[in-house]
C-alpha cells in the first residue's frame, strides 16, 4: 500500500473513531471534517511506469449534493454541473446553485438533463408553448455560468430536426460570450438520427462525446470503455469533429453484475418449483399471506477502471491527436489518476 493510501485509511479511521466518541451534535460535522481533511490532502506521487499526458482542456462533472468532491488542487480547466432537469410537465427543475462552486477558478457550466423519450419529444416539438417555455427556464438558469451544457439522452429518432432546432435556438439565446456543449453517445459511424455528430459540432462549442458504457448494467459484463471500443469512438469523432469541439468523456465507475437475478415476478408453478428446488419446508404467514426465504449463490463480475486504465487511456488519445478530455465524475475516481494529468492551455494553437 502505498504513503498515500496509508495515510488517507489513517486519517478516514482517526475520524471515524472520533465520530464514535463524540456527542450527536458533534457528530453532524463529521461529513464537513471529512472534506476538510480530504482538500488539505497532498497530490499522491504519480504511479511507477505511468506516464503523464497533457491536455489543453481537462473537464469533470460534479454532482449537486457532492460538491466536496472538486478539489482546489485538481488540474480541471471547466467544471459541468449536474444538474438540472425536466420534470414532468416540461419545466425546468433542481437547479444548482453557482454559488456552492465559489472556490472553483475555472469556467462552470450547468448542465441540463432529460431522461424521458416522451417528455424530450414534447418539449422540443418546434412552435409549443412547452418549448418556448423550457427555452426561456434554461436560458435563465446559464445566465450564471459561464456556459450551458445539453444532456438530453433519449431524443427519438424521428424528432432529430426538432432536436437541431432547439439546439439552435438556445446556441442563439446564449450569446457568443459563453460556451455551448452538447453531449453525444459513442458511436463508431454517423447516421441521420438526433446524435448526428457533424450536425451538432456545426451548432455547438463544443462536443462532449461520451465513450462508455459500452456494457451497461443489462447487458452481459465487459469493460464500461474498453480500449479498442474507445479508439474506434475517437477515431470516428475525429472525423466529424473538429479536434478543438471534442471533448472526449472518460468513465471513472466501474460496474458489477451477478449471474443470478432473484427480482421477479412469479407464477405459481415457479413458486412451486423454487419451493422443491431449495427444498424449502419453513412457510410463514403474513396477515394470511404466505412467505419463505432460501438462499443461492451469486457470483458477481467486476469490471473497474483504476489510474492504470485511464492512464493507457489517455495516452492513446493523445496520440490520436485529442487535445481536450472530460470525466464523469468527481469523487468516483481514484486519486492515483490526477498525477497522470497535465493541464496545458497552450496546446491547442501549437
Amino acid at each position: 500500500m502505498s504513503i498515500f493510501k496509508k495515510t488517507y485509511f489513517i486519517l478516514i479511521i482517526a475520524f471515524f473513531i472520533f465520530s464514535c466518541a463524540s456527542s450527536p451534535a458533534s457528530g453532524q460535522n463529521i461529513a464537513a471534517d471529512r472534506e476538510a481533511v480530504l482538500e488539505s490532502m497532498e497530490m499522491p506521487p504519480l504511479t511507477e511506469g505511468l506516464t503523464v499526458s497533457s491536455f489543453s482542456e481537462i473537464w469533470a462533472y460534479v454532482v449537486s449534493g457532492y460538491e466536496g468532491a472538486l478539489k482546489s488542487n485538481l488540474p480541471i480547466s471547466d467544471v459541468v454541473y449536474f444538474g438540472a432537469e425536466v420534470d414532468r410537465y416540461g419545466h425546468l427543475a433542481e437547479v444548482p446553485k453557482r454559488a456552492k462552486l465559489a472556490k472553483y477558478n475555472g469556467r462552470v457550466h450547468i448542465a441540463i438533463a432529460c431522461n424521458s423519450a416522451g417528455l424530450t419529444h414534447f418539449v422540443i416539438e418546434p412552435g409549443s408553448k412547452a418549448r418556448a417555455s423550457l427555452v426561456r427556464e434554461i436560458l435563465d438558469a446559464a445566465s450564471a455560468y459561464d456556459g450551458l451544457n445539453i444532456d438530453l439522452e433519449m431524443v427519438p429518432s424521428k424528432d432529430a430536426e426538432n432536436f437541431f432546432s432547439f439546439l439552435g435556438e438556445l446556441r442563439a439565446g446564449l450569446g457568443r460570450g459563453k460556451v455551448f456543449s452538447v453531449c453525444v453517445p459513442a458511436r463508431t459511424s454517423d447516421n441521420n438520427g438526433p446524435y448526428n455528430y457533424s450536425k451538432i459540432a456545426f451548432i455547438a462549442d463544443k462536443v462532449f462525446v461520451m465513450a462508455y458504457d459500452e456494457h451497461w448494467s443489462t447487458s452481459k459484463p465487459g469493460p464500461v470503455a474498453s480500449m479498442d471500443w474507445c479508439r474506434n469512438v475517437a477515431t470516428h469523432a475525429l472525423k466529424t469533429i473538429s479536434k478543438e469541439k471534442l471533448v472526449m468523456g472518460i468513465p471513472f465507475y466501474g460496474r458489477a453484475w451477478g449471474n443470478t437475478s432473484t427480482s421477479r415476478a412469479l407464477v405459481n408453478a415457479t413458486t412451486e418449483r423454487i419451493k422443491q428446488e431449495h427444498d424449502v419446508r419453513d412457510i410463514q404467514r403474513v396477515n394470511g399471506i404466505p412467505t419463505f426465504t432460501y438462499e443461492v449463490l451469486v457470483k458477481v463480475t467486476v469490471f473497474y477502471e483504476d489510474e492504470y486504465s485511464i492512464s493507457a487511456r489517455l495516452d492513446m488519445y493523445r496520440k490520436q491527436g485529442i487535445i481536450s478530455i472530460g470525466f464523469w465524475r468527481l469523487g468516483q475516481e481514484t486519486m492515483a489518476v490526477w498525477p497522470t494529468l497535465n493541464l496545458d492551455t497552450h496546446l491547442a494553437v501549437r
